[in-house]
């Protein structure tokens, strides 16, 4: 019997920090091609409370899941495009943009939350299921826990190996790395500077809004406007902390996703400690990990660098 419930909960406890690094992992690797164009988006907390609030109301709505991720993908690509406009082309700064676009993004989430449900905390019948991989799933201890997810987590941790092809080994990826380092050399060799950044805050913006509406259908299955609860910010952080490298990107967000995990099991077990230590666990970890690895960590060159094209 100690055996079964033991294996049981390895099992969950997989499966629990897998689904909680689906999110994060999303935004990482949509911020890691922005970042790598030279554009921080902080603003990427505040696509994700829009994706998961827009993919929630429009699939309680419609009955249509489906539907609530196409609107959260469209909300995202709205909000990166603003992103893209104010920053790419005005040169706006890029710091007080992302933090503007985060403030109102969560801002009129939670607005217009109150006004379509008032007080209440409609729960979507339907969503959070999972598409079971046959004969994986029955591999002991791990099978449920990776091969019974959600389709999205499984697109997701598909997307680190194609990532990482691009970022690496073709030339859009190198136009991508050299837009972020050398700006003035690249356009002087041809690539499109401005074309290329917005493409890379587009694809960031599309990712980070569906990493918050997996959080809203395919992980909880409602709507909270505090629900995100800062993962955008460490998704920055997991970027940072993995060198914009998918494969070590997936790493940094496997660690938060199973400091996740770990404190939901505290929670289960009754363990006597303070829940506002077992909440602040996960953020913990990763503060630890910035401190002891972010000193490495090189920046790309024209990071937060506006770029403009000198006459010729």
């Amino acid at each position: 019997m100690n055996v079964f419930f033991e294996s049981a909960l390895i099992t969950a406890i997989l499966a629990s920090a897998i689904r909680g690094t689906t999110p994060i992992l999303l935004a990482a690797l949509g911020e890691a091609y922005a970042e790598r164009s030279g554009l921080l988006n902080l603003g990427i907390e505040g696509m994700m409370v829009a994706g998961a609030f827009s993919s929630f109301a429009v699939a309680l709505k419609t009955n249509s899941l489906l539907s609530g991720f196409v609107c959260a993908a469209g909300v995202g690509l709205t909000l990166a495009l603003v992103f893209g406009i104010l920053t790419i082309t005005l040169g706006v700064n890029q710091i007080v943009v992302g933090l503007g676009l985060t403030i109102f993004a969560s801002s009129i989430c939670s607005f217009l939350h109150r006004v379509i449900f008032g007080n209440q905390f409609p729960i979507l019948f339907g969503a959070g299921g999972t598409n079971e991989i046959p004969i994986l799933s029955r591999i002991p201890l791990v099978g449920q826990a990776l091969f019974n997810q959600h389709w999205l987590v499984y697109l997701t941790f598909s997307m680190v190996p194609i990532t990482y092809i691009l970022m690496y080994k073709t030339r859009f990826g190198l136009r991508v790395r050299a837009v972020g380092d050398a700006p003035r050399a690249a356009d002087a060799c041809g690539v499109n500077i401005y074309g290329t950044r917005f493409f890379a805050i587009l694809l960031g913006g599309l990712l980070a809004s569906l990493g918050g509406a997996f959080l809203a259908l395919g992980d909880l299955a409602f709507f909270v406007p505090d629900m995100v609860m800062g993962r955008g910010y460490i998704a920055i952080v997991v970027v940072m902390l993995g060198k914009w490298n998918p494969v070590k990107v997936c790493l940094g967000g496997l660690l938060f996703g199973f400091a996740l995990a770990l404190t939901s099991a505290l929670q289960v077990a009754g363990i006597k400690i303070s829940p506002v230590f077992i909440f602040m666990t996960p953020y913990f970890v990763v503060i630890i990990a910035l401190l002891l690895f972010a000193r490495s960590t090189k920046l790309p060159s024209a990071l937060c660098m506006p770029f403009r094209r000198e006459s010729r």
